[in-house]
């Protein structure tokens, strides 16, 4: 486990997320078409996105919101379901208090996703 987040913990978290949303048969539904086979450039983004905004690495470039509000089909259940594997990633992965800032990060992430979807947040975290 890690004790701290840094760019190769970040690296790990990412990879094995992805790789349980991509075996998930809800999520890979719905990211599965928008990315492809062009998994290696997404896990690179989303890499940069949480050395940003975890560790201040300035790297990221890219409009989440405005990306994730061109797919379709997204529904609370989705969320729920992202912030669930997120939640379990981040607990096997780091030791407190990593492990309970990142879904709490993550959660701030889906709300504001979540408004631009439903205009209200509908889900607040893992399920318990």
């Amino acid at each position: 486990m890690y004790a701290a987040a840094d760019p190769a913990s970040l690296t790990r978290l990412v990879h094995e997320f992805y790789a349980d949303v991509r075996r998930d048969p809800l999520l890979a539904a719905v990211f599965g078409p928008r990315i492809g086979d062009d998994w290696d450039a997404h896990l690179d983004r989303m890499v940069a996105f949480w050395s940003d905004v975890m560790l201040g690495i300035k790297g990221f470039q890219g409009n989440v919101y405005g990306k994730h509000m061109t797919l379709e089909g997204v529904t609370p259940a989705h969320f729920q379901r992202w912030l669930d594997l997120f939640d379990a990633t981040a607990r096997r992965l780091f030791e407190a208090p990593v492990a309970d800032e990142l879904p709490v990060v993550a959660k701030r992430i889906a709300a504001s996703l979540q408004y631009g979807f439903f205009g209200k947040v509908e889900v607040t975290g893992p399920a318990a």
